[in-house]
């Protein structure tokens, strides 16, 4: 039978008693010794696990379900897996997606039968990094799940919606777990520093300016945090000042920024929103955030163009020109000069007038012309570039429109001939739009006063009809 090898250090294989942990977790890393081994130690997530709510009451109660675990690094995915397992006296299979496949799954599952047959112990599957299975081997566990043999944990970091088989997801309820606070990895670091047995106590002090740089650094994550004070702890005379805290964060303190997935996504978005929404502070800290975690300046570049086509549009066309000199600016200078260049864009773009009316006129007219299918051009507006074009009337009775009075063909129709005139373009009451949505209506009426055309065509732009 193959061997299963466990994703991490196997610290909770079988929790010895909370007095005996000092001796059973020597020599592993501040971060594994610290582990929790209850839900009372559990460091944040109380939307899920504080007293009273709907998973902390089923753990209690030993109702055992298959979970998807879905959360950023360092929140305790893995830990709460363990802690669910312990709790159910339940023997647990871990694999990993990075390094396992359908062998090992087959392997896992053989020794829960056996777990099952031999010493009627239920058996927790915990698989982490499960995005990283394609899609037979995220089927290979259905059959498992559905009999009862294993009780299926999934950890992941990326969207299960997403990243998970449907039929896995119908068969696991998706808990979130959220990146902690701020005040809990001070309350976690200040836990470790007092623990005799298996933490920091005795061995140095730590100043509170230090203690807060330290948890602020971490973003998110009790593992980094607790990997930041072994480090300090190790290269302190004594006291963790701020400037030792300052020299082991070099290099280390980014912010989290997966570069493709959910949070990069998320952040983008904010951007985005924040620019649409005409909020410059917030779409300069959404820029900066990005910029913080490694984000390319050309991607952001090409983002805010979208932007200034898509929200600002013709309320401000000179948006358009200021965001394809940004990224022109960042292409020629690179990081960081050329980031001035693309702040600059975010504020104007920010503090623009804005309007979606090209956005909208632009779908309008993609989706008419997929309902309407290949409608023939108008004779009229046809080319004449040969004699037998023009024989056959192609151009004819075409009105040059700079050969008309104000340059404008009053009554002339673009349209095809079976194909109602449509207001695709609706120009907004805001910015520059709020006269071109005055000189449409001028020209619009202009129309309705010329004689009608040869042929009968409607024009719905005026909700009238033309015959």
């Amino acid at each position: 039978m193959l061997s299963i090898e466990p994703t991490a250090p196997d610290l909770f294989a079988a929790n010895p008693p909370q007095g005996d942990r000092g001796s059973c977790t020597a020599g592993l890393p501040l971060a594994a010794r610290m582990r929790p081994c209850t839900l009372d130690e559990f460091a944040g997530q109380e939307h899920l696990l504080a007293h009273g709510r709907p998973l902390r009451v089923a753990l209690e109660r030993g109702a055992l379900h298959s979970m998807i675990l879905w959360g950023p690094p360092g929140v305790g995915k893995t830990t709460l897996a363990e802690i669910v397992a312990d709790q159910r006296n339940a023997h647990i299979e871990r694999l990993s997606a990075v390094l396992s496949g359908v062998k090992e799954i087959r392997a896992a599952i053989v020794n829960a039968q056996q777990q099952r047959a031999l010493n009627q112990r239920p058996t927790i599957l915990f698989v982490d990094e499960v995005h990283r299975f394609n899609k037979s081997q995220q089927d290979a566990f259905l059959p498992y799940v559905e009999n009862g043999t294993v009780t299926f944990i999934g950890a992941t970091t990326e969207n299960p919606a997403f990243e998970l088989n449907n039929a896995l997801l119908s068969r696991c309820r998706v808990y979130t777990l959220k990146a902690l606070s701020t005040e809990a990895l001070k309350a976690l670091l200040q836990r470790a520093l007092s623990d005799p047995l298996r933490g920091l106590a005795g061995q140095c002090q730590i100043a509170d300016e230090a203690l807060q740089l330290l948890a602020q650094s971490a973003d998110g994550d009790a593992r980094r945090a607790l990997n930041f004070l072994e480090i300090a702890s190790d290269l302190a005379a004594g006291e963790i000042t701020r400037e030792l805290v300052a020299e082991v964060l070099q290099g280390g303190g980014s912010r989290r920024f997966d570069r493709g997935g959910d949070h990069f996504y998320d952040q983008i978005s904010a951007l985005h929103k924040s620019l649409r929404g005409s909020d410059p502070d917030a779409s300069l800290y959404w820029f900066a955030r990005l910029l913080d975690g490694g984000c390319d300046p050309l991607y952001i570049a090409r983002r805010l163009v979208r932007v200034a086509s898509e929200d600002v549009g013709n309320a401000d066309p000179r948006a358009l020109t200021v965001a394809l000199q940004g990224w022109e600016v960042v292409s020629r200078l690179g990081s960081p000069e050329g980031e001035l260049a693309l702040a600059q864009t975010v504020t104007y773009l920010a503090c623009a007038a804005k309007s979606n009316a090209v956005y909208r006129a632009f779908k309008e007219a993609s989706a008419a012309v997929q309902q309407g299918g290949s409608l023939e051009v108008p004779i009229h507006l046809r080319n004449a570039p040969t004699a037998l074009a023009r024989e056959s009337g192609h151009g004819e009775e075409y009105r040059y429109a700079h050969d008309e009075p104000n340059g404008f063909a009053a009554g002339e129709h673009y349209f095809p001939e079976s194909m109602a005139a449509q207001p695709f373009y609706r120009p907004v009451s805001r910015g520059l739009e709020q006269a071109i949505a005055q000189k449409l209506s001028t020209l619009r009426a202009a129309n309705r006063a010329a004689p009608a055309p040869r042929f009968g065509y409607r024009d719905n732009r005026n909700n009238e009809v033309s015959e």
